[in-house]
């Protein structure tokens, strides 16, 4: 039986210029998103994934133009939401 790799909890905020790129990257991070809006993605990832969400995103931007950053959230923090938002109520994280 192998271990399941450790998963954790980052935010992808993006900036993109250009209505190309834009949607390149939008659609490639729907697969990893687990909530979110607009240029702002949560997305529970491992060291591997992490490391490979980066370099694809490094290949699909303009470095001099865009603007991707991936920050890490600690889990022990409590979400906070406003508006309409709420807080993801699953206890289970299931990639299908």
């Amino acid at each position: 039986m192998t271990a399941t790799p450790a998963r954790s909890l980052y935010l992808v905020a993006y900036d993109i210029s250009d209505h190309r790129r834009l949607a390149q990257v939008h659609r490639f991070l729907l697969g990893y998103k687990v909530g979110g809006q607009k240029s702002f993605y949560e997305c529970w990832l491992t060291d591997a994934e992490r490391r490979f969400v980066l370099e694809e995103l490094a290949e699909m931007i303009d470095p001099l133009e865009d603007r991707v950053h991936v920050f890490q959230l600690d889990p022990r923090m409590t979400p906070k939401c406003f508006g309409v938002a709420r807080p993801i109520q699953s206890t289970t994280f299931t990639i299908v």
